[in-house]
């Protein structure tokens, strides 16, 4: 049996409270109080989604000082009720000024018990609404970590691991198929360590030619090549503090392995056409939709410097092998996209 929506009558009058609850105890649980001790007191208690709020209480009726510090209390500890303000014909200026601090509705005496009945069934539907959004925000928030999304038993583990391995500053390795977040991944791993609010610079090591990555990563001095008219850091020195995220580590010639080799063991750069070496404090975060093990097989990748990289290493699963998550994914992409549709015109 579906349980009735709650809802409380706040009214100094007897004889409109009896009203109230016969004409709609059908529908609803009713809860009634006399003054705004009672009402929140009831209010802790029962948690109604609905209330109807006369402004004029005890212990001043002829005025609204007491229905409107009551509506502040209830907005303050409540905010998700839907409070609907009774006002008198000439009352309709403080029943506007009562929206304005937070009240759904309003409606007018004598009561038309149809117009309310339609105006708490469309509260009572707002009000479900927003619960059922909070809930889904909240599951969500519990389900994510940055900006990757996932309840399935392998994303959660994921999670957990980025957790643990934030807190420290070894090298990480993600592997896993194009379009599986990976640098989602990574910047989640740099936004939960202490390196936060240090850059996060990435670089995609298979979109630069390999004649230009080694200044892209190490910068250069000026004159030190043709075009090189100014001194310019790489991508290394600007990551410093922070975190380097080298994607598509397989990509990077063999020559390069060998310097980002170095670095890791040292931790100095020294900028192409440079004599100076410079000490860089940074993590490396690498990413990978290849086979490394096998490239290494391959004489392709060196081995020392994988054990370097993959101190840990995240494999993530394409979204084909995460059940439940295409759903998740589907309602939230479902979501952000009605802000959209809605401010579309004809």
């Amino acid at each position: 049996m579906t349980e009735k929506p709650k809802i409380l009558v706040v009214d100094d009058d007897e004889g409109i409270r009896t009203q109230m609850k016969w004409a709609l105890i059908q529908d609803y649980d009713v809860y009634l109080a006399k003054d705004g001790k009672k009402a929140l007191n009831l209010m802790e208690s029962d948690h109604p989604s609905l209330v109807t709020l006369d402004l004029g209480l005890p212990p001043n009726p002829e005025d609204t000082s007491e229905g409107f510090r009551l509506l502040s209390q209830i907005m303050l500890d409540y905010p998700s009720v839907k409070v609907i303000v009774v006002s008198g014909h000439h009352e309709r200026e403080a029943a506007l000024k009562a929206i304005s601090n937070g009240a759904y509705d309003f409606f007018t005496k004598p009561i038309n018990i149809e117009e309310l009945k339609a105006m708490l069934k469309r509260g009572h539907y707002v009000h479900t609404l927003e619960t059922e959004y909070r809930a889904l925000q909240n599951q969500i928030q519990r389900q994510a970590i940055g900006k990757i999304i996932g309840s399935s038993e392998k994303m959660q583990g994921i999670f957990t691991t980025v957790r643990r391995v934030a807190t420290t500053d070894v090298s990480v390795l993600i592997a896993g198929e194009s379009g599986t977040g990976k640098e989602l991944i990574a910047m989640a791993i740099h936004s939960h360590s202490v390196r936060k609010n240090n850059p996060f610079i990435p670089i995609n090591c298979g979109a630069i030619p390999g004649n230009l990555m080694e200044s892209e990563l190490f910068g250069h001095e000026k004159g030190a090549f043709t075009g090189a008219h100014i001194q310019r850091k790489g991508r290394i020195e600007l990551a410093n503090g922070g975190t380097l995220f080298l994607d598509e580590i397989a990509e990077l010639p063999l020559s390069l392995q060998v310097k980002i080799l170095r670095f890791l063991q040292d931790h100095k750069i020294e900028r192409v056409g440079g004599r100076e070496m410079m000490e860089v404090d940074l993590r490396i975060v690498a990413a990978t939709n290849k086979d490394i093990k096998r490239l290494i097989s391959d004489g392709l990748f060196r081995e020392d410097l994988y054990y370097r990289l993959a101190v840990v290493t995240i494999d993530l699963p394409p979204l084909r092998e995460r059940g439940e998550d295409i759903f998740i994914l589907a309602r939230c992409s479902l979501k952000n996209l009605q802000p959209m549709a809605g401010n579309r015109k004809n």
